[in-house]
């Protein structure tokens, strides 16, 4: 983690706690009072809300009882099941709940040492790209005598109360907690990276070649430390917490806390008569209610299994609101998985490691279009491109690429009845391999990745990318929205994200004594034909060289080919208009390379736009002699540098 921890509300603990150890008094945070406007926004209590401290619910009152498991936590009356599977999926992983609660020790209660208890706890969230502290005290909401929110099932013990508490503050009051994701409280707690995957639409109760490719990511995902949670969403006919026969909860979180593979039958000397059962395993934040179906707690099935696996398994058979169930039935029944990964960028890992960037960025409104951030998605022709840029290359052939697109969180607004994610997106666009200014017109370009466009904090996407230069431009769906965002991408090797700002050439000192600018060109070379033999095989290994003043582009080298398809494209600001652009075609050689025939281009605007196929020739004017071969070629050329 991260040394530099933000604090929330400039609050410092042990200042704070050191205060109240001195003055000998317990922690009242005047930044998240114990009253009813850190509970509501807009509704009311049925009853009145009590404030009371652990000591006065309990004797013995402890931060952990036993130390933390996914069975400590039951929900209340808020509508936050969300909240309580992420803390499950959290409560699996030591490494990362101890981040979120820090020093654990230090804040526990200490029987023998009374006088040190101050009644102030911090945790730490993962907040829009930074750690950041939250400092409560331990006033908590009750009716009766009885914690109304998030509890423990042990009645002495209190971590997931407050820790509640501290989001809640996060969030300005409880009520903003009613109705979320878990993937988002994962994130928050963990800065892992949240995918959402739609079971009905991607068809995974019914193609079982897509439900295996499913079922081997999140057991990697799991295996590798990440979180996942799923739900039912409630379709027109259901409401949210309605109960489905079998025994399942509408509208209602999840956590996963295993992943197996079962093996059912005999294991014999050398063959293996047995069958395979992909498994997983869930948790209702309710802590009972549970699944009914095939493999349920009571259900035949289990005789199938030796007394040894089930013990593996943690097989218990109390109504505690764990379950087992076929991955098969899994697919059928739930509709939606959220999937946090922690994706790795350890060096000191067998794992594989990923290189990450990541950036703040903001859409904001200008009318003046040059300075506009803020044009709405690819639909919006007129304004797509006054978004913010980025761009970054992908040195290997080929790389896997993993970009997350996370809105600011807008729960802190709903006072303002702004609580909701507003829809957002991004697009990828292959680009030319020199481009260093933002782009104003897609011509040549290629659209090779388009994310969902959806109302979630967060949206992800996962693409192989071919070698080369790309820009990425997220937007909101909408023009004219204004937020911030935090865009992450994590490849294989250095991609060298930045944001794209200059829309042309800077004017310097320099332009004076040695000109500016006056012409911008586009050249896309996508293939050469026909080119002369070079090899007893019959092929040729060519390559294309782009000159242009004093600027060399090279593409790669097509094997084995006398038809090679490049698809390169390069741009130029041109000083000297009157110097022509030369595209040449060479044969790559393990001593000296061959020269293969050019081609002159003048590229003035009046020149065609659209593909054209070029003779080529030998060194020397558009006169020279031809040589075998042809290229295919599109040109674009302006004397308005921002056209382009």
């Amino acid at each position: 983690m991260s040394s530099s921890v933000q604090l929330f509300r400039d609050q410092k603990y042990h200042e704070l706690k050191g205060q109240c150890i001195q003055q000998r008094q317990l922690f009242e945070d005047p930044e998240f009072p114990a009253s009813d406007e850190s509970l509501f926004y807009q509704s009311a209590p049925p009853r009145k809300v009590e404030w009371k401290r652990p000591k006065d619910l309990c004797e013995d009152p402890h931060l952990f009882v036993n130390g933390i498991s996914s069975h400590d936590l039951h929900q209340g009356i808020l509508g936050n099941c969300w909240f309580v599977a992420a803390c499950s999926c959290l409560a699996l992983r030591k490494t990362l709940w101890q981040q979120v609660i820090p020093d654990f020790d230090e804040q526990e209660w200490d029987p023998k040492n009374p006088e040190k208890y101050a009644g102030i706890f911090r945790f730490r969230f993962w907040c829009f790209g930074e750690w950041t502290e939250v400092v409560v005290d331990d006033l908590l909401p009750t009716m009766d005598g009885k914690l109304i929110y998030c509890h423990s099932n042990v009645k002495n013990e209190f971590w997931s109360a407050l820790l509640e508490k501290a989001y809640a503050k996060l969030a300005g009051s409880y009520e903003a907690l009613d109705g979320g994701s878990a993937a988002d409280a994962i994130v928050d707690f963990t800065g892992a990276v949240a995918e959402s995957i739609d079971l009905v639409q991607g068809k995974y109760g019914e193609i079982i070649s897509e439900q295996m490719k499913l079922f081997e990511d999140l057991l990697k995902v799991h295996k590798r430390g990440g979180l996942i949670s799923c739900y039912i969403a409630a379709s027109s006919g259901s409401t949210n917490e309605a109960e489905t026969e079998m025994g399942l909860v509408v509208g209602h979180a999840y956590a996963v806390t295993a992943i197996r593979k079962l093996r059912l039958g005999e294991r014999l000397l050398f063959s293996f008569k047995s069958e395979k059962l992909f498994m997983i395993r869930l948790r209702n934040p309710w802590g009972k209610r549970e699944w009914n179906g095939p493999w349920s707690d009571n259900s035949e099935e289990w005789k199938k299994v030796s007394d040894s696996e089930r013990k593996s398994l943690g097989l218990t058979l109390e109504n505690d609101g764990e379950f087992w169930m076929t991955f098969e039935d899994w697919c059928k029944n739930f509709t939606d998985v959220d999937i946090c990964r922690i994706v790795n960028t350890s060096y000191f890992s067998i794992h594989k490691t990923w290189e990450k960037k990541m950036m703040h960025g903001a859409w904001a409104k200008n009318s003046e279009p040059l300075l506009n951030r803020s044009g709405g998605c690819f639909d919006n022709k007129e304004t797509f491109l006054q978004n913010p840029q980025y761009i970054f290359d992908v040195k290997k052939t080929e790389d896997k690429v993993l970009v997350s697109l996370q809105q600011e969180d807008r729960r802190k607004y709903k006072k303002e009845g702004k609580g909701d994610s507003i829809p957002i997106g991004f697009e990828i666009f292959k680009v030319e391999d020199n481009r260093r200014y933002r782009l104003h017109k897609l011509t040549v370009q290629e659209r090779v990745a388009t994310s969902l466009y959806i109302n979630t904090r967060t949206v992800f996407l996962k693409r192989i990318l071919k070698q080369g230069r790309y820009i990425l431009i997220p937007t909101t769906y909408h023009p004219g929205i204004i937020t911030k965002f935090i865009l992450r991408l994590f490849t294989d090797v250095p991609s060298k994200l930045r944001e794209l700002k200059a829309d042309k050439p800077k004017m310097t000192c320099w332009s004076l004594l040695c000109g500016y600018p006056r012409r911008v060109t586009q050249i896309k070379i996508h293939s050469a034909e026909g080119l002369q033999k070079q090899d007893r095989s019959g092929g040729a290994d060519p390559y294309v060289l782009i000159k242009c003043e004093k600027q060399n582009m090279h593409s790669s080298v097509q094997h084995d080919t006398t038809d090679a398809i490049f698809d390169m494209q390069v741009i130029f600001y041109r000083k000297n208009i009157d110097s022509p652009i030369i595209v040449q075609v060479w044969n790559s050689n393990i001593l000296c390379d061959q020269f293969l025939g050019q081609a002159v281009l003048a590229a003035s605007p009046s020149d065609p736009r659209e593909e054209q196929t070029l003779q080529l020739r030998g060194r020397g004017g558009r006169e020279a002699a031809e040589v075998p071969g042809h290229i295919t070629v599109k040109v674009f050329s302006s004397d308005d540098l921002l056209e382009l």
